[in-house]
């Protein structure tokens, strides 16, 4: 699976103790963690890019490339968070609530229309990073994208998420962070490293160690690494933004 935004090595980390891994989580849980988080990812990057785009300057070859491998981490992420809510949660929902079914059909097409449109903002985003003379028109597209994804996005919150809370009892892992990033080891898309520190971006500290709480051992103790590694990074691309 492709780094988009850490190394592709990184460091071994020691084993911590027992009392150092024991996180005692001091906020509640988050139901559907995994598919809230990465809402809230593309709504904040989304946000941003298109200021990005409009201060990029000719000779910022290092700012243009690490926004077009930025954009293009982003998009997979959005193409996986798909095609996993396509070909697992759906069926499942179909299943176990058919009531939803129109509303499943729905999504699932606005799936493949929003798919469509990133692709085609990627071509123009690819120019922008190539020739920033043309960055304004681009970052226009970027913000009619957002508003077009943003109606989706609250379709599923307001109207399937909390039906999904009826349907999956406590403790199931369904949409929850560990899964999502269980489903991306499994595939050939982004990495999981690269996938927790885009998501946890800008989450509360006391919230990340909730969350994290639920995560395997290995993820725990390779998390101040990527964390630090991310905000190196992340200072090219957004500067005074973050």
């Amino acid at each position: 699976m492709p780094s988009y935004l850490l190394p592709v090595e990184s460091p071994k980390i020691p084993a911590q103790s027992g009392k150092e891994r024991d996180v005692q989580p001091v906020v509640g849980p988050m139901p559907f963690a995994g598919l809230r988080l990465v809402h809230a990812a593309l709504r904040r990057d989304l946000a941003r890019l298109p200021n990005a785009l409009r201060l990029l300057q000719l000779d910022d070859h290092a700012g243009a490339e690490a926004l077009q491998r930025h954009w293009d981490f982003m998009t997979a992420m959005l193409t996986c968070h798909h095609e996993q809510q396509d070909t697992r949660l759906w069926p499942l929902l179909r299943r176990f609530a058919p009531e939803l079914r129109l509303l499943l059909n729905w999504l699932e097409s606005d799936h493949h229309n929003l798919d469509h449109s990133f692709t085609r903002v990627t071509t123009l985003v690819r120019i922008a990073t190539r020739d920033p003379a043309s960055s304004w028109p681009v970052a226009y597209a970027v913000e009619e994208l957002a508003a077009r994804l943003e109606t989706h996005l609250r379709i599923e919150e307001r109207q399937l998420l909390p039906r999904m809370t009826g349907i999956f009892p406590a403790g199931s892992r369904i949409g929850t962070l560990p899964e999502l990033l269980d489903l991306l080891r499994a595939a050939d898309g982004p990495a999981p490293s690269d996938a927790l520190v885009w998501l946890l971006e800008g989450v509360d500290d006391r919230q990340i160690d909730r969350l994290l709480a639920d995560c395997d051992d290995s993820t725990v103790r390779q998390w101040p690494h990527w964390r630090d590694t991310y905000a190196r990074c992340t200072d090219l691309l957004w500067g005074s933004q973050i």
